[in-house]
């Protein structure tokens, strides 16, 4: 047998052993070592959101085309997408152990703008976003006052001002999202009988809202150029921006 010839010549084992332990040791220097080292597959996630539509709607008109796009993209292994009702689509995309995910998530942008498109204009306004993260959880943060002095709403606007961002400039971090968040925004609900008595549609009151609650620069009085040196005083106009309250936006002229 072949460990009887080695039982029977220890001195000659023992020898072998010896070059495998300096092999080892001459070796050892020059063995790759990380302190992080890749063993997961780096992910890009895309992101879109197409308010007002379900998953069918979402399937057909902002995965269909993305996913066309993004297929076959350098270094990738599989994709895997979610179209909700609510709206929202969300696209993992895989690539192979070793990938730089900074070239990897500026390819899968690369593909994603030849998708823009053809993608339904109110998923544009809303934005696609593409960002180099995993789907998987690192940390769950709980917030909250120990003697009950803050409620929900002030806790996240304490969240949003004071943690998230902070929290987002470490390295590594890909994303921090809060749950349930309490953002501060204004709903309108439409009578479909009184629009139709009106003649006017919903897309028609979407567009009044967008036109008349905006920020725009109003200008100057007294900038040059100017007809005279006179002008010894220049003046920034500001006019009333985004609306606020409930009565701003029930001043909305929807058609004059």
């Amino acid at each position: 047998m072949f460990s009887a010839f080695f039982i029977t010549r220890p001195k000659f084992a023992l020898v072998i052993s010896l070059l495998l332990i300096i092999a080892g040791l001459i070796s050892l220097n020059s063995l790759p070592v990380a302190q992080f080292p890749e063993i997961a597959p780096p992910q890009v996630q895309v992101q879109a959101k197409y308010p007002g539509a379900n998953a069918e709607v979402l399937e057909e008109t902002v995965a269909t085309p993305i996913e066309a796009q993004i297929n076959g993209v350098d270094d990738m292994l599989y994709m895997s997408s979610t179209s909700s009702n609510d709206g929202s689509y969300n696209l993992t995309i895989s690539f192979a152990v070793g990938t730089d995910p900074d070239q990897a998530a500026i390819n899968v942008q690369n593909r994603v703008a030849l998708a823009t498109s053809v993608l339904p204009q109110e998923v544009v306004r809303q934005g696609v976003t593409t960002k180099k993260q995993s789907s998987n959880m690192l940390l769950v943060i709980n917030l909250f006052a120990e003697d009950g002095r803050y409620d929900e709403l002030y806790l996240s606007n304490y969240a949003s001002l004071n943690i998230q961002d902070q929290l987002a400039r470490i390295n590594g971090v890909g994303n921090v999202a809060q749950f349930a968040a309490q953002d501060y925004g204004m709903r309108i609900w439409l009578d479909p009988n009184r629009l139709m008595a009106l003649g006017l549609t919903s897309d028609d009151v979407v567009q009044a809202i967008q036109n008349q609650n905006i920020q725009a620069s109003v200008g100057t009085i007294g900038a040059p150029p100017i007809l005279n040196d006179q002008q010894q005083f220049q003046y920034t106009l500001r006019a009333q921006g985004r609306l606020k309250t409930v009565e701003e936006f029930g001043n909305i002229i929807i058609r004059s």
